[in-house]
């Protein structure tokens, strides 16, 4: 069991006015049997620094400790490891009031406690800002921060974790005085301890980062804005963390918007055509985004270069994305992977392997490309030949997940060789026989084809991962351009829903935020009763009435029918029905609104209802009431 970070997080915020000299020289003082009433040699800076690396450096890699007491900048906790304690630490017991609790003689390595130096240390609580003047150090707080790395067993109670400090610091009965050693009454409605110790990530989302700080990994997109780019002058797109619905008449930016939130993510366009250009040509074009990880880290401005045609790709970022696949509207894929692509992003010398992102065309992912895939025809008969050592049991139960619901279950059959093919090719199981995958439908191929991705993509990030020595990534981002794209409609009522649950099917802790653009009130209707306001957002362009593409995010209504999400304000439909329908009842209620109409009126406009609405229309009841009202026989 390990303390939960709650209480981690509750200690900081106790220990944050209690002076350093307590939880610093004092205790490396203690633990290092610091003599009473005589001085010895004793080299205390390298103590200190002893105590400071074992307990007050979260960050491992960093070369700073973190200040959790008193300081004077509170927003800059973060001290520089090297002569810290010969410095900082030193000022504070040779020149301040704790000088007096010492036997030291200026310029030697001789220390000692003098006899009254509880009575002194006692005194000087004071130190600590008030509201806390003269009261004790908490000592179970002090405990929580610094055994929150250590392992304790089952029945460990709050009270063992205060005794273990007072144990192991030596803390004798008299100078209980400068210690509260009761439990905290708020401990009680909340959990002591997890399952799993907090990591320096978990840590690093109160904490911090210190200024030589690796960028964090595993981010996911939190801000793209774009000025003078693009179809719109100016766009602020602040995604959820799950699912974000993009929606939209076409030629007004949907997919544009997928490109640049790609390149805000990874730093690079996946072709030429796809690169983000300005409107006009005295333009100041720009992109600002901010990746997300434990927590929000800063935002990046990048202007477009004119003299190079470009847009430079900052070099040192505080987060790096973790894994991103993009599904293109070409049918094209763009995989993103830290543990390969990483280099592009941070400061890490690029290593002989190394490679930029994978972009992959519609063929190349069914046939391979060589040196960066081997395809699904090839890939799919490997894994399933070999799955022991392949992810094939991850990939059916993906396929699985993805099926449509008229076909059942995608299932693999027992791949076969076919005519003019010089290898086995994989095959589907249908309720009509088993087909090969290369006669698949085109709906059919086009899930395959992305859940194949995922897994592959996943897989080959566990892969690197571990040649890295490195933990695969918790976070990954899904985009998908026009979802809906050779669905059925009875496919495209359940494709979103089952895709939101692919990630538990990779990694239980795998945590997927998902992009998609979309034009089908199918899609749209099919997530209505899985749509979380708190983690899902839905957005949407239009084209006002100056001519100019706005941006904006709009309430998730659950509108129940396929008809009110196309007469909704995401679709904007006048009518849910053909174009010659909507206009014959637009001229029908043009009719009912005259003073007097002819009875020339009513026939000409009853004909034109007659050839473009169902007998069943609900709208013929009160055209029909209309017209006998008007003396008109139909």
């Amino acid at each position: 069991m390990f303390l939960s970070i709650d209480r981690i997080k509750e200690a900081v915020e106790n220990l944050n006015s209690v002076h350093p000299f307590y939880g610093l020289t004092f205790l490396a003082c203690k633990k290092n049997r610091l003599p009473v009433g005589e001085a010895v040699p004793f080299p205390i800076s390298t103590y200190e620094t002893e105590l400071l690396d074992e307990y007050y450096r979260p960050d491992k890699g960093a070369e700073y400790f973190y200040q959790v007491f008193r300081t004077s900048v509170k927003k800059d906790r973060w001290v520089p490891r090297k002569k810290y304690a010969s410095s900082t630490l030193q000022s504070t017991r040779t020149q301040s009031v704790f000088r007096n609790a010492f036997l030291h003689d200026s310029g030697s390595d001789s220390w000692g406690w003098k006899e009254n130096y509880i009575e002194i240390l006692s005194a000087n609580l004071s130190q600590n800002i008030p509201p806390y003047r003269d009261m004790p150090v908490p000592a179970f707080y002090l405990a929580v921060w610094l055994y929150r790395e250590r392992e304790w067993d089952e029945d460990t109670t709050a009270q063992d974790i205060v005794d273990a400090f007072r144990s192991e610091f030596l803390l004798d009965h008299l100078e209980v005085v400068l210690f509260d050693f009761s439990i905290p009454a708020s401990l009680l409605p909340a959990p002591l301890f997890e399952d799993k110790p907090v990591s320096w990530e978990d840590l690093r989302g109160f904490l911090g980062s210190p200024p030589d700080a690796k960028p964090e990994e595993g981010g996911t997109l939190a801000l793209l804005e774009t000025q003078g780019v693009g179809p719109y002058r100016s766009l602020t797109f602040a995604p959820a963390e799950r699912l974000n619905l993009i929606t939209g008449d076409n030629g007004l930016g949907k997919s544009f918007l997928l490109e640049c939130s790609w390149w805000a993510l990874t730093g690079q366009w996946n072709d030429s055509h796809a690169e983000a250009y300005p409107r006009e040509i005295d333009a100041k074009p720009k992109i600002t985004f901010e990746i997300a990880g434990s927590n929000k880290s800063e935002k990046i401005t990048v202007s477009y270069d004119w003299s190079t045609q470009s847009w430079p790709s900052p070099k040192k970022r505080p987060t790096i994305p973790g894994l991103v696949v993009y599904a293109r509207v070409d049918g094209s894929f763009a995989i993103w992977d830290p543990a390969r692509n990483r280099p592009l992003l941070s400061n890490d010398k690029p290593s002989p392997r190394y490679q930029r992102p994978i972009v992959v065309t519609r063929s190349q992912v069914w046939g391979g490309h060589e040196g960066t895939i081997e395809g699904l025809v090839r890939d799919w008969v490997t894994w399933q030949s070999r799955p022991e050592k392949h992810p094939f049991e991850i990939f059916r139960k993906v396929l699985a997940k993805l099926s449509p619901p008229d076909l059942g279950p995608l299932e693999p059959g027992e791949p076969r060789r076919l005519p003019g093919e010089p290898k086995e090719v994989p095959t589907l199981r249908h309720p009509y026989g088993e087909i090969p995958i290369v006669h698949a439908s085109a709906g059919v191929r086009r899930i395959v084809t992305l859940a194949y991705l995922i897994v592959w993509a996943w897989n080959e990030h566990k892969v690197h991962s571990e040649l890295a020595r490195a933990e695969p990534q918790k976070r990954m981002v899904i985009m998908i351009d026009e979802m809906e794209a050779h669905l059925h409609p009875l496919w495209q009522r359940s494709v979103l829903p089952a895709l939101m649950e692919v990630g538990t099917e990779l990694s239980r802790d795998l945590q997927p935020q998902i992009l998609v653009a979309t034009h089908s009130p199918l899609v749209m209707a099919s997530i209505e009763s899985g749509f979380d306001e708190s983690k899902d957002k839905l957005f949407h362009l239009d084209l006002s009435q100056d001519g100019e593409v706005a941006f904006q995010e709009l309430r998730f209504v659950r509108y129940g029918s396929i008809d009110a999400w196309l007469t909704s304000e995401v679709f904007d439909l006048r009518h849910a029905r053909s174009l010659e329908g909507e206009r014959a009842i637009e001229n029908a209620r043009a009719v009912q609104s005259l003073k007097q109409p002819t009875s020339e009126d009513i026939e000409a406009v009853h004909a034109q209802l007659a050839k473009s609405l169902a007998s069943d229309d609900e709208f013929w009841p009160p055209w029909l009431y209309f017209a006998e009202q008007h003396g008109v026989k139909l």
